[in-house]
């Protein structure tokens, strides 16, 4: 058996994160078993549907790197891939039933479902269609149908017990009685989800369907569908719930929720990919940082978990900083690049100082718009209003450091640098230590706070040789 698994959205928006989340489980679940993964098009919703996200949607999910098989840009044997075009798939397909006695025409306006749901809540039954139109001969609903009356199918249910073993939730039990008759196909002939769902699967070869918990009740109705057209049913894995910190159902307030957001903030796809396969799914090795693309046979069902998912930007963006930090140095360069200013001197200095400078902050930074507030220590002259940096300038020991360090930004200004070296800060520092005696924390900050107008920071001997001279003789005066 080929492992056939799909991701189903639907165009009425752009693609949110749980929607990738799915849709990236199924992929690796695909190319772990060697099978296929295929995007289907549930635009069903002609109210809402709209081409442009169905575009969207695709490049966003390219932007991630999950790719398909299958589906309605790349075509397929089992297609067409959008609801919208298989309508006369589903009219044949509700036909089946209703020529089986497994569905029938229901005429009953929303006038009259009202009254009947009102009169039985009344009595404290359960709000369930109560079959009048059941015993319509369906020869005689036909013609009715013919002639213009306005009727929608409804499959009918059998009551009894239905279950399933659910790769995520174990043992699943649906008791009788929980549904009745429900609609398959809407007058207009546009098909209800679940049947639309079950046809869609069931036509398409799928074996496995690997989605939100919240679609968990769907499965009763599926599994009746399924039964009554005496097609196995795909294996249902489950996920957990996305929510926020407040244990809420994870929305706008949350934070962004479109993955072309995290893209407009500049998260690295793999980063953001590596994070929502965490929400619900653990490592076997236990790792929190690793890409996803290259888990291969690693991936399996096993390693899901039930209990909902809490998504935690600070965690997401710790795993995008350490995705950046694993990215060649000059691959950083050309994406901080953009981030900075136009007017910013960094685009002033050359290459090599460039790749210098990324590789000292680098570490410090999560995102490339990171680097531009980082520089500031290299260009800045304004002076520090940190109670330690005041401390460090008002010890005695400080002036006798700025005036040997004046002496020697001067003599290297004659000499035509316009900067100095690593070297250079190391004489420094053995100097003020060997010849002016000056040892430990008035040494270290002392220097610091005289060549940075800063407390704290990186090394001397890293940020010093990136810092104009100019801008060290400003400051030293």
């Amino acid at each position: 058996m080929t492992v056939r698994v799909r991701f189903a959205p639907s165009p009425t928006g752009y693609l949110h994160i749980g929607g990738a989340r799915t849709a990236m489980y199924n992929q690796l679940f695909a190319k772990a078993m060697g099978g296929k993964y295929i995007l289907r098009i549930e635009d069903t919703d002609l109210e809402r549907s709209d081409r442009k996200f169905e575009e969207a949607q695709i490049e966003d999910l390219k932007w991630l790197g999950i790719t398909h098989d299958e589906g309605p840009d790349v075509g397929g044997e089992y297609g067409p891939y959008r609801q919208s075009e298989r309508l006369h798939i589903y009219k044949d397909w509700a036909q089946k039933l209703i020529d089986k006695g497994h569905a029938f025409h229901c005429f009953c306006t929303e006038e009259e479902l009202t009254a009947k749901k009102e009169a039985a809540e009344k009595l404290n039954l359960p709000p369930v269609y109560d079959g009048t139109c059941r015993k319509i001969n369906k020869d005689e609903a036909a013609k009715r149908v013919a002639n213009g009356e306005q009727a929608v199918i409804r499959f009918h249910v059998q009551d009894k017990a239905y279950d399933f073993q659910d790769g995520v939730r174990g043992h699943v039990t649906f008791p009788q009685g929980m549904v009745g008759d429900f609609v398959i196909m809407r007058a207009n002939g546009i098909p209800v989800y679940n049947f639309a769902v079950v046809v869609d699967d069931a036509s398409m070869k799928i074996t496995h369907v690997i989605r939100a918990e919240e679609h968990l009740n769907n499965t009763l109705r599926q599994l009746m569908l399924y039964e009554a057209f005496s097609v196995k049913p795909p294996e249902f894995s489950h996920v957990s719930l996305l929510i926020g910190e407040d244990r809420q159902k994870l929305s706008k307030r949350h934070g962004a929720t479109s993955v072309r957001l995290y893209q407009e903030m500049n998260y690295l796809p793999i980063a953001l990919l590596n994070y929502l396969c965490l929400l619900g799914w653990s490592h076997p090795e236990e790792k929190d940082v690793f890409n996803p693309h290259e888990l291969g046979t690693l991936f399996n069902l096993n390693r899901f978990t039930k209990a909902s998912a809490i998504y935690d930007v600070n965690k997401l963006n710790y795993i995008n900083g350490q995705h950046l930090r694993l990215m060649p140095v000059d691959q950083i360069l050309i994406h901080a690049e953009k981030t900075i200013p136009m007017d910013h001197p960094f685009h002033k200095m050359d290459e090599e100082w460039k790749l210098r400078a990324v590789t000292v902050f680098k570490d410090k930074m999560n995102f490339f718009q990171d680097l531009a507030p980082l520089l500031e220590i290299l260009f800045t002259t304004a002076v520090s209003e940190d109670a330690e940096y005041k401390e460090a300038m008002a010890w005695e020991t400080t002036p006798q450091i700025r005036e040997y360090l004046r002496g020697e930004i001067e003599i290297a200004i004659t000499q035509g640098k316009k900067f100095v070296t690593a070297d250079d800060v190391t004489i420094w520092s053995d100097h003020i230590k060997g010849e002016l005696k000056i040892k430990g924390k008035q040494l270290f900050m002392g220097m610091r706070a005289v060549l940075t107008h800063q407390a704290h920071g990186s090394e001397l001997k890293f940020i010093i040789p990136l810092t104009p001279i100019d801008v060290l003789e400003k400051r030293i005066k």
